[in-house]
């Protein structure tokens, strides 16, 4: 994979398809992580004299302008972040995407509008993802892919548009595909994997792939009453996927046979229904075990012994990868077995990874400090299937 030292980039136009899909609270970004994980390339690319152009999606608009979706915020952010003007395109091939590009200078930045308020840049027929790639195309002389976010996607910006201009990975896509080796050809032992999240239907690619590689699963989050359901726990009104409790019992029993240690909670911390938060108004939590689970009460987090168990499993490991809450972090009362997750994993040697999403977020929301982890993604659902061992589409696209 070639990256932006093979390129020659003074006075080009260098198209950067980023991930800038951050969170929004109408005009107001919540949190810019993702923002600033794109700032190293395009500011090196800035000053070695490129015309730079980025593009990226935000949200799921159905294929047409949606204000609500606009990255017109971004702009503004990304230019304080570079400390220069950010020019804005209020299209993502129109006149103004012309315009904005012709009107660049070198060492000059623009950003496109939402690429998906175009319905050629998710179609699912190639022949009208092909034509939309077309019209980026004309847009540039050069691309680097620096998105790691989408290139699970089959996208036209992520997969065609590479196919049809002079490519690189940018420095994000290096360092990402870098620390996701360390996590499947290169491991060092005792590896252990914190999985949580809402569903199980989610990781379930994932953990069966990590059934032959891992040495000890830890669960929570949602997806673990479903694990404790199939143990023959009663789980009360929390979130359960009945029609995944047989392929759960076969990953139990699977582990069982290769000596890859699954843990669950031992207790739950629970309410009678699910917390508001927005107000974040307080609740009245309680703490059980789960052999003893009330059958009105909802399990929103993992209790302490449950914290405390899941900090020793991570006490002696060498590698460490983290994808998913252990509960409803976003809500104070349901926030301390995540950052016992957190704390644990900065309290080991290991060298620690945070997959992404609502992991990353919480490591933010928390008041964590980003630079004391081994690595935080900005993928969440890219680095779980490349430990699937699936084929990445934006990935392919820029190996050729």
């Amino acid at each position: 994979m070639r990256t932006i030292d093979d390129l020659r980039v003074a006075g080009q136009r260098v198209f950067v398809r980023a991930d800038l899909n951050v969170p929004l609270s109408g005009d107001t970004i919540t949190d810019d992580g993702r923002i600033r994980a794109a700032v190293p390339t395009i500011s090196r690319l800035a000053e070695a004299g490129a015309r730079v152009l980025v593009a990226s999606h935000l949200g799921r608009p159905k294929g047409a302008p949606d204000p609500a979706y606009s990255l017109a915020p971004v702009a503004r952010r990304l230019g304080e972040l570079l400390g220069q003007d950010v020019a804005f395109a209020t299209d993502t091939v129109g006149p103004s995407a012309r315009e904005t590009v012709a009107g660049l200078g070198e060492g000059q930045v623009a950003l496109l509008e939402n690429l998906r308020f175009n319905p050629g840049e998710t179609s699912k027929d190639d022949a009208e993802r092909a034509a939309f790639a077309e019209e980026l195309a004309t847009l540039a002389d050069l691309y680097v892919g620096d998105g790691f976010g989408a290139v699970h996607r089959k996208h036209a910006s992520v997969y065609d548009l590479p196919q049809r201009l002079p490519h690189a990975a940018g420095g994000l896509i290096a360092t990402e595909v870098g620390v996701l080796r360390q996590l499947t050809d290169e491991v060092k032992r005792p590896y252990a994997v914190v999985l949580g999240g809402a569903k199980v239907s989610d990781k379930l690619g994932v953990i069966e792939h990590l059934l032959t590689r891992a040495d000890r699963i830890l669960i929570g989050g949602g997806m673990a009453y479903t694990f404790l359901k199939a143990q023959g726990h009663e789980v009360g009104s929390s979130l359960l996927q009945e029609d995944q409790l047989d392929t759960v019992r076969g990953y139990l029993d699977r582990a069982r046979e290769l000596g890859v240690e699954f843990v669950l909670p031992v207790d739950v911390v629970a309410a009678p229904g699910f917390p508001d938060l927005v107000a974040k108004t307080p609740t009245s939590p309680t703490t059980v075990s789960v052999d003893d689970f009330p059958a009105d009460l909802m399990g929103l987090d993992i209790g302490p012994r449950s914290c405390e168990l899941y900090v020793s499993k991570l006490a002696d490991a060498a590698t460490v990868f983290w994808n998913g809450p252990m509960g409803v972090f976003e809500h104070p009362d349901y926030a301390e077995g995540t950052r016992a997750v957190a704390q644990g994993l900065l309290d080991s040697s290991a060298f620690t990874v945070v997959g992404g999403g609502d992991s990353a977020a919480a490591v933010r929301q928390l008041k964590f400090d980003e630079n004391a982890f081994g690595h935080i993604s900005t993928g969440g659902g890219a680095s779980l299937e490349y430990l699937e061992g699936k084929t990445l589409p934006g990935l392919a696209a820029l190996e050729d």
